[in-house]
C-alpha cells in the first residue's frame, strides 16, 4: 500500500456550504472538500498497524455517503511511511506542500512524529489526535499545534501508583523501564505521584531496545527487596519479564503497560497461567469481551464494519480504536461550523467538552481545553486470569501537573 491516495466522494444530499474564506486562509479547503493528511505503517515493522489507516479510509467515506461536512466532502490522503521517521517527514511535506493538506489526523508513532513536531508547529499546521501516548504530545505551550488522543503513558504510570499506593501504602517499587521516550514517561508518572518519597522507595533498572534478555535486569530488581514491580517494556521484553518473575519465584504485585498486554503477542508466549493477577488498564472497549456484546456504541462500531470493511478481524482492537479517535475528529469538525482555517480547527481541537465516544469505556469522556491537550485522561484497571483480562473498579485520572 504504498504512497496510498483515497479520494472519497460525497453524496447529493449534503447541506449547503457557507462561504469560504480567501484560499490563503483556508489551505486544504474549497467550496467542495476538505483535503485531510495521514501517515501510517501499512509496510514495515509496524505494518499490523496499517488497520488503523484503513479505517479511516472508510469511516470518511461512510460520512460522505451521509453528506459530508458542511456540504463537503472529505479528500483524505493517507501515504505509508514504512515507521520510518525520515520517510516520515518526506511524506508530510507531500502532504502540506504539494497536496496542501487543510491538517494532519492521526499520525502514527513516537519517534514519527517526533521527526515532524518542529516542522508541522512552524508551519502552524494543525497535528491532530496522533497514535502514540507519548505524554509530550500535550505540550501546548511549546507545541501548539499539536494535540494527542489516547491517554498518555505519563498518565498511565500515575494511575498504577495512585492504586499502589491504596492497596500498599508502604510498598518498595520495582521499575523497569525501555531507555527511550516510551518508557522515561513510565519514571516522570512515577515521581508525580511518589514525590519525595520516590528516591527512598523505588528500584529504577532500564534497558535498551537491542538487549537480547532482561534476565538480569529482573534479577538484580528482585534482590531490592521491591514487593511491586512495574514494567514499562515492548512486547518481546514483557513476556520475558513475565516468565523470568515467575521462574526466579518473585510474588510482587505485578503492573504492566497496556501497549504490551496483548494475549497471543505477550500472555500467552509468556505461559498464560504466569501472568495471573498482572494489572493493566484499558480506556476502549475490547471487541473480544462479550460484555459488548449488545452495547450501543459497540453495535454502532459493528455496523459500520459490516458495512464498510466486512473482511476486517472484528478482533483487531486497531479498528475500534481508529473508529473512536476518527469520531472525535468529526465532533471538532462539526463545532467549527463551516470556518475551516487551521485555526479555527485548533481552536475547536482545544474545545471539546464532556464527549462520548462510542468505543470508549463507560465513564471515559473526551475533554480538552487551551490549557489541556490530553484529550483522555481517565483509565480501568483490568487483571488478567489466565485467560482473559478483567476490568475492575471504577475509572481513575490521572494526576494534573
Amino acid at each position: 500500500m504504498l504512497n496510498r491516495r483515497t479520494l472519497l466522494t460525497a453524496t447529493a444530499g449534503a447541506l449547503a456550504a457557507p462561504a469560504v474564506a480567501r484560499a490563503q486562509e483556508t489551505p486544504g479547503v474549497t467550496a467542495s472538500e476538505i483535503r485531510i493528511g495521514n501517515t501510517m505503517p501499512y509496510s514495515g515493522p509496524a505494518s499490523a498497524y496499517g488497520s488503523i489507516g484503513r479505517s479511516h479510509q472508510h469511516f470518511f467515506r461512510m460520512i460522505n455517503d451521509q453528506g459530508g461536512i458542511a456540504g463537503r466532502k472529505i479528500n483524505f490522503i493517507t501515504y505509508d511511511d514504512g515507521y520510518s521517521p525520515p520517510k516520515t517527514v518526506e511524506q508530510t511535506r507531500r502532504l502540506v506542500e504539494q497536496d496542501k493538506v487543510a491538517f494532519l489526523f492521526n499520525p502514527l508513532g513516537t519517534a514519527s512524529n517526533s521527526a515532524i513536531l518542529r516542522y508541522v508547529n512552524q508551519r502552524k499546521v494543525p497535528h491532530l489526535f496522533l497514535s502514540t501516548g507519548a505524554d509530550k504530545w500535550g505540550n501546548y505551550q511549546d507545541t501548539p499545534w499539536t494535540i494527542g488522543w489516547q491517554p498518555s503513558y505519563r498518565t498511565e504510570a500515575q494511575i498504577y501508583m495512585k492504586h499502589m499506593l491504596e492497596q500498599r501504602p508502604n510498598a518498595k517499587l520495582a521499575l523497569l523501564y525501555q531507555n527511550d521516550d516510551f518508557g522515561k514517561d513510565y519514571v516522570t508518572g512515577v515521581r508525580d505521584i511518589l514525590g519525595s518519597r520516590f528516591d527512598s522507595i523505588v528500584r529504577t533498572v532500564s534497558h535498551e531496545a537491542t538487549d537480547p534478555t532482561i534476565d538480569s535486569q529482573v534479577v538484580s530488581l528482585q534482590s531490592s527487596g521491591a514487593d511491586v514491580l512495574l514494567t514499562a517494556t515492548t512486547p518481546k521484553f514483557a513476556a520475558q519479564t513475565i516468565r523470568r518473575v515467575a521462574d526466579v519465584g518473585w510474588k510482587p504485585l505485578h503492573y504492566l503497560t497496556n501497549v504490551s498486554i496483548s494475549v497471543g503477542t505477550v500472555m500467552e508466549p509468556a505461559g498464560p497461567e504466569r501472568g495471573i493477577g498482572i494489572i493493566t488498564s484499558a480506556y476502549l472497549k475490547d471487541p473480544t469481551d462479550p460484555g459488548w456484546a449488545n452495547d450501543a456504541g459497540m453495535n454502532q462500531w459493528r455496523a459500520f464494519m459490516q458495512k464498510y470493511i466486512p473482511d476486517g478481524d472484528m478482533k483487531d482492537g486497531s479498528f475500534p480504536f481508529a473508529f473512536g479517535v476518527a469520531s472525535t475528529l468529526m465532533q471538532v469538525l462539526k463545532q467549527c461550523e463551516g470556518n475551516f482555517s487551521r485555526e479555527s480547527i485548533m481552536r475547536q481541537a482545544a474545545n471539546i467538552k464532556a464527549l462520548e465516544v462510542p468505543t470508549l469505556l463507560p465513564g471515559i469522556l473526551v475533554n480538552t481545553a487551551p490549557d489541556n491537550f490530553h484529550p483522555i485522561r481517565h483509565m480501568q484497571l483490568q487483571k488478567w486470569s489466565g485467560t482473559t483480562w478483567e476490568r475492575f473498579g471504577g475509572v481513575i485520572e490521572g494526576a494534573k501537573v
